[in-house]
Order: C-alpha cells, then structure tokens, then sequence
C-alpha cells in the first residue's frame, strides 16, 4: 500500500472501536522481547476474531490512544526492533502455526509515526502462537480454548459451502422448479436450443448448479434463485437482495421522484433493469443531417457493467440490504453491501470476486464482460465522453462507485483531476501502453499550447505517489512516460 492509501485505512480503522478483530496500542515502548511476545499473542486473536467477523483481515495499530481514537503516534518502530540479533518480524512469524503471511506497514500521518499490522484472517483451523490459540473477547485477549463454541465455528469454516451452493428452498417438483424459475431466459440468454423434454430441461439447470436432484425431488440454490427467480420473494432472504433504483430531484436524497425495487432474478432482470436505468438518466437530443438522435449523458456500457458489479461482488452476509442505483441531476451512485476484497485503488489492475460462481456464470450469460476487463472499459467509455473519473470508495459496509456528469476541466477540483491522470495512467498500462504529458491532454482535451496544465495535473499525482516515472533517470519532461505506482 502507497502513503495515500495507508492513510486512508488509518482514517477509517479510527473510526471503529476495538473489537475482535482491531486492536490499538498507545505509549512508549522499551522492552523488546515481552513486547514481541504480547504482539504474536494479539496476532492470534485478531487474525481468529477476523474469521469469526467474516472479515479478510485483522489490525493492529501503534499510536492510538484505545479510548479517544486520537493519533498520538508510536516510538515502536518493528521494522528495526530485534530480539537478540533476530528481526522481530521474523521472531514472531516463526512462532506462529499456521505461518500466516501478515504485514507491518510503518508510515508517518501528519508527522506521527504509525505502525500498523495488516493481518489475514483464520482460514480453516486456528492461527496459534507459541502452541496456544487466542482470541478477543471486547477488548481482552483470552486463551481461545476458553470459549469452545468460538473455536468449533472456526474449524466449521472448512466445510461451509459458498453462498451460490447453499439450498434456499429443498424437496420440490419439476413443476415447482418451472413454477418458481424463469427457466426459459436461461436457455436465451446462454443461446443454446431449449431442451425438447424436461428432463432435459432440469439436467441443464442441475449441471450449471441452479438445482440440486435428490431422487424424485429437486433442491433450489441460492445461485438459482438469485438468477433465475421469477419473483425474488418467493425466497426467504433474497427479498432484500433486489436491486433498487432511486431518482431523485437535484443533487441530495431530499425529494425523491421515483424509487423501484427489482422483483425478478439477476439473469434473467438484468436487460430490464438496465433499460429502466437509462430510460431515468438524462439525455441530450442533437439533431445530424436533419434528423434528431438522442445522445446519452453516461457511456451505456459503463451502466451496464458498474451495475453488474453490484451485483456480482456484494457480502450476501449482510443482512437486510441489497445493491442500490441511485440518479441524481449530476450524478449516479452505485452501492453494494460489503467492504471490497481488494483495496479500491488497485480496481483497474487487479481482478478478484467474493461470489466467483456467480460471477463465472454471469460472464458465460453475458451479462458481464470478462474477468477483469469490465472496469477497464468503464474507465475507456468514461475518457471518450469526456466525464470526470469515477470515484470507487469503501464505507464502513459498503462499497460505492459514483459516475459523474460532464464537467470543463475548470470545473474540476484536484482530486478529481488527479484521480482522472491515475486512472488514464493505468487504463494506459493494462493496455500495454505509457501515459504522458500529450495523452493525457488527448484524455482532458488540453490544447498542446497549454502542456503546461497537463504537468501540473501529473506533477500532483507524483506528489501523491499514485503514478511514477517510468525512467527516473529520465531529465527531459518533454519525452517523459509514466506508470502507476505499483507498475
């Protein structure tokens, strides 16, 4: 992680209390070997207590004060602490089973040094530390063996299905399985011939998991239903999990015009969600060669694919909420339950998904492009439009992406502006080519008079370390090409 990001986990870890899978330390430090000692106890818990929270990491952080939250800074700098002639780090991981791959990340935030440990989350058996296993109950670590019940789930952890395997709804007919799936769209929407019998019918639907036979019976999977649901809430839990679109009259959620919430699978909705989507955006009629054609304010493609990544990479373990498009007069807003898997900044390059099944399926439907190449296309549609750049944030359960209407490069603030040069940048490396100084002004519609804008533009994003040059030992700015940070 670069400083900027660093800073921005720091920022939205202090806005949490301790819990089972956070911890902060404040003060000074001395004695090295019991400090070691209690930092491998705290990796224990926090990296159990994130497998108990469903959470892919733990933290520890130096230079908080527990009960304020305040920054206060450290003297405890890991990196260089030593038991004996051994590096802490490695003292500590040596005595850890299983050898989980943790991280000590130390930086300074407004001139007060921070130490951070990035710890992954338990994966199928306890994480133990000189042969004990712990764990945080509040705010106190305990030996883990106290607490049997916390120690069973983590071990259970291994035989918990993904969520598209697990059974919603069990023992039904053929007829119900016609009844309950739109069984047809599937077979559309793959384009493959529709089978003349049923039988034929419910093999198809059983090899692609959507159902499961047992005997004369059929069970349906969360991955049917989500799918394929002629009515959402025909399953219990999958009602809150419809899309809802929202329009509203201005810039903030005080009036609202409209707000409709999906009631049909993601497959087999999706074409009419996103023609109800772009029938609500707002578009501009030109008239060419004497006729009038309507030109859209937002790329449809990149509709189309940021509101099938809400819906692919949402937590279906948070409860009681569901994707969320939200249409302003100058922007649009789509929000997913759960944090994203991946730090938000590294979108373009990297490509992981909390619901592979269901993501898998949803690319051989084509309903998404391939993996990791849909965001790349939202960036590509979003520079031909000429729109500011995309914001991709966290929040605390959530994940939004915001795509924004037109504005003159004046109209753009800093962050935006930087935002679009490192987004270019990378849209620029995935596609086996350099940033610089003139494609960036093709990027903004800079005349080459005013270069000089474009260099301020990647002088800044430099200073946030989000881009760098390629050849630093480059001494021409006219000829030089740059990469993102972690090219």
């Amino acid at each position: 992680m670069n400083t900027q990001e660093l800073h921005s986990l720091l920022e939205n870890l202090t806005q949490e209390a301790e819990n089972e899978w956070l911890e902060f330390k404040k003060g000074k430090f001395a004695d090295a070997p019991r400090l070691a000692e209690e930092i491998g106890m705290r990796i224990s818990a926090l990296s159990n207590g994130a497998c108990l929270n469903n959470r892919q990491k733990g933290y520890l952080i130096f230079g908080i004060e527990d009960i304020t939250l305040e920054i206060i800074g450290t003297n405890f700098k890991a990196k260089s602490t030593k038991i004996g002639n051994e590096d802490v780090e490695h003292w500590i991981a040596q005595r850890l089973n299983p050898r989980i791959d943790f991280k000590i990340h130390e930086f300074q935030y407004h001139e007060k040094h921070i130490t951070l440990f990035e710890i992954p989350a338990a994966n199928v058996r306890p994480v133990r530390f000189i042969h004990n296993a712990y764990v945080r109950v509040g705010s106190i670590t305990r030996n883990l063996n106290e607490f049997p019940e916390k120690e069973k789930k983590i071990w259970q952890k291994e035989t918990e299905k993904d969520f598209e395997e697990k059974i919603i709804l069990r023992n039904q007919t053929g007829a119900d399985i016609y009844r309950l799936l739109d069984i047809q769209s599937y077979f559309d929407l793959m384009q493959i011939p529709f089978p003349s019998t049923t039988e034929g019918v419910l093999d198809k639907f059983a090899k692609a998991k959507l159902i499961i036979p047992e005997g004369q019976m059929f069970h349906i999977t969360n991955l049917g239903a989500l799918l394929f649901a002629k009515k959402l809430h025909d399953f219990d839990g999958l009602e809150t999990k419809a899309p809802r679109v929202i329009v509203y009259d201005g810039r903030n959620r005080v009036k609202t015009i409209t707000e409709q919430a999906g009631s049909k699978g993601y497959a087999s909705g999706f074409i009419g969600l996103i023609d109800y989507i772009n029938d609500k955006l707002p578009s501009n009629e030109e008239i060419t060669k004497a006729l009038r054609e309507t030109v859209r304010m937002y790329p449809p493609i990149a509709i189309r694919e940021l509101v099938a990544n809400a819906l692919i990479h949402q937590d279906f373990n948070e409860r009681g909420t569901g994707p969320m498009i939200e249409v302003f007069v100058d922007r649009i807003e789509f929000t997913n339950p759960g944090r994203a898997i991946i730090q938000p900044v590294r979108f373009i390059d990297e490509n992981q998904s909390r619901n592979e099944k269901l993501a898998s399926l949803m690319r051989k439907l084509r309903i998404c492009e391939e993996k990791g190449s849909g965001i790349d296309k939202v960036i590509d549609a979003v520079e031909v439009f000429q729109l500011p750049a995309p914001k991709i944030e966290e929040q605390e359960k959530h994940t939004k992406v915001t795509l924004y209407a037109h504005q003159s490069l004046n109209e753009m603030d800093r962050e935006n502006k930087i935002r679009a040069c490192y987004q270019h940048c990378c849209l620029k490396y995935v596609s086996n080519q350099k940033m610089t100084n003139q494609t960036l002004r093709e990027r903004f519609k800079i005349e080459p008079k005013n270069a000089a804008t474009a260099s301020r533009i990647i002088a800044d994003t430099l200073k946030e370390e989000l881009i760098k040059e390629e050849n630093e030992n480059n001494t021409s700015r006219k000829f030089a090409s740059y990469v993102p940070f972690w090219a």
